[in-house]
């Protein structure tokens, strides 16, 4: 399937590039006041009000800032809409949160110029088109590193009047889609009992013992477990002294499977790992895992097809190989919600995500280009789709089949 070529939707698309490009400066200004602020999940409050007042200064657009979250924010604009023809909801989510230690390792302010850029050059391609009912709306979604502020947002029904959905976020290659996989997270604490490790240890419990007994047994259990599935930790609190024995410790683990219903499978073998470390050393443990987990990303072939045409258009490169990947995003869960992509973009770097290299790269000049031309490409897919009601027929229907696979599949939710 092409995507929309007659001559309104070339000068549509020739319309959305110029007015991309005409705002670059901007944009990379924009990008570089949020990398140079990273800042941690639900505390993006820097982020949040630079994108809240940019499109408060942009004109024409609807804010409203600590949009359900504090450092969430929506801005809108509609176009040819009346009582009886609201027009379709094209969505595009920004990200801004930020990792601890190495600042925007995963390039999540180009995420947000991404999703800033497509939007205004959406808006002012489609400014002289009164014909065409439409609304776009601009969701600031924080927390994707820890917590999960999709999530938050789908529970309050944020996205319940979009009829899609569109994001694009760094990688190493251009890639309309790469299988994020479903995850969630287990926060482990061992209480023993304190005592002098050299005059009377006997008289201790040990936590230090049951923390590092549950890790090797985690670790052993990888040899018996699926090849995609992931499972990796740390001790974030291991004791105090070594002269004293451990009283207190606490683990941090994530549980990664392709499929959200494979989740509740492994989650129970890693449970039996930390209770039978702390039944062996005598300790007390609290286990606590995640309300809710992130989904892997359902497909849809329909958008995937028009993003890769577009992106060919602009540029961008696509390989034929899939690549590895065992990342999570919960934009996920946003998949299950909304029809949608994800796709992934090439910022000039082979460095690897969550890496320091990355963050430089995602923070230089040199990323512009690649990330203005996936902007473009994005806002283009979403014309052809306001363009062409068929197309939106397709993409819906994408989306039910995809939906009702994962369905048929009997998912179980951890």
């Amino acid at each position: 399937m092409a995507s929309v070529c007659g001559a309104d939707g070339e000068r549509l698309k020739r319309s959305i590039c110029t007015g991309i490009d005409e705002v670059g400066e901007k944009l990379y200004c924009l990008s570089q006041d949020i990398w140079s602020r990273p800042e941690l999940a639900y505390k993006e409050k820097h982020s949040h009000d630079r994108l809240v007042r940019f499109f408060s200064e942009a004109g024409g657009w609807s804010v409203q800032p600590n949009y359900i979250l504090e450092t969430a924010f929506r801005a809108t604009w509609s176009l040819g809409a009346r009582e009886n023809l609201t027009g379709v909801n094209v969505g595009f989510l920004c990200e801004y949160d930020a990792l601890p230690g190495i600042g925007h390792a995963c390039g999540h302010n180009l995420i947000a110029e991404v999703g800033v850029a497509a939007a205004l050059g959406l808006k002012g391609a489609l400014e002289s088109h009164a014909d065409i009912p439409v609304k776009i709306t601009v969701l600031g979604t924080p927390a994707e590193e820890d917590g999960g502020g999709k999530i938050d947002l789908i529970q309050a029904g944020a996205f319940a009047d979009m009829d899609v959905v569109f994001m694009a976020h760094p990688a190493q290659e251009d890639k309309a889609f790469h299988p994020c996989i479903a995850i969630t997270d287990c926060n482990v604490k061992y209480h023993g009992k304190a005592s002098h490790a050299a005059a009377y240890p006997w008289e201790g419990v040990n936590a230090l013992d049951a923390a590092v007994l549950a890790y090797n047994s985690l670790s052993m259990l990888r040899q018996q477990l699926k090849p995609d599935w992931r499972l990796h930790g740390i001790i974030k609190h291991g004791g105090t002294k070594p002269n004293i024995i451990p009283d207190y410790t606490e683990m941090e683990y994530y549980i990664r499977t392709p499929l959200l219903r494979d989740i509740s499978d492994l989650r129970n073998k890693v449970e039996a790992c930390f209770k039978s470390a702390a039944v062996a050393t005598g300790c007390q443990v609290e286990i606590k895992f995640a309300n809710t987990a992130y989904s892997n990303i359902l497909q849809n072939h329909t958008l995937e097809k028009l993003f890769e045409d577009n992106g060919r258009a602009v540029g961008m490169e696509f390989k034929e190989e899939c690549s590895n990947f065992s990342g999570s995003t919960d934009f996920g869960n946003v998949s299950y919600i909304v029809p949608g992509i994800h796709p992934f973009f090439y910022i000039g770097t082979e460095a690897l995500n969550h890496t320091p290299e990355y963050a430089a790269a995602a923070g230089s000049e040199k990323a512009q280009m690649y990330t203005l031309r996936t902007a473009k490409a994005l806002a283009m897919t979403a014309a052809d789709v306001l363009l062409s009601p068929s197309l939106l027929t397709q993409v819906k229907e994408d989306f039910i089949v995809a939906k009702h696979s994962q369905e048929q599949k009997a998912p179980s939710t951890p």
